[in-house]
């Protein structure tokens, strides 16, 4: 079954891949490496889910956040690549939590980006990572994630 086969058999599909909101692009290829510009969470109408985790927002629902951010990503992949079979292996992604000062549970929300990427890549979509917490993130979203990604040719 490959990556796409998954993401249906799982009810996921890939979203469009959103205008920038500032002068960057979403991907830039350096030899065989993509660095992927941060994405926010878009929910299936196109809006951004936004608040504070561990004050309006549960980790449980920001999990769910980090998982639209993985399918943000992902269709950033297949834009830039035309095929997601390309990736050769996620590198790193490093993951901010819009959060209380109090909120320690950063990694567990993250894990919702990163579960996706090893149940559609397989063993490709496991990555180092790092899960941290920020005062804000813009237009207040409640997760951005970014990604450095290994591809074929």
């Amino acid at each position: 079954m490959n990556c796409y086969d998954r993401l249906r058999t799982r009810g996921f599909r890939l979203p469009t891949v959103p205008t920038p909101i500032g002068n960057f692009t979403h991907c830039i290829r350096e030899g065989d490496l993509l660095f992927l510009s941060g994405q926010g969470p878009l929910n299936e109408r196109g809006e951004l889910m936004t608040g504070k985790v561990g004050a309006t927002i549960t980790t449980d629902e920001a999990y769910l956040h980090a998982q639209l951010v993985g399918l943000n990503l992902l269709a950033v992949l297949h834009d830039e690549l035309g095929d997601l079979a390309r990736v050769k292996r996620v590198v790193k992604l490093l993951g901010m939590v819009n959060a209380t000062p109090e909120f320690g549970e950063h990694p567990r929300v993250i894990n919702g980006c990163s579960d996706l990427f090893v149940d559609i890549l397989g063993e490709a979509g496991r990555h180092a990572r790092s899960a941290v917490g920020v005062g804000s993130l813009p237009r207040n979203i409640t997760v951005e994630i970014e990604a450095i990604v290994a591809v074929h040719g």
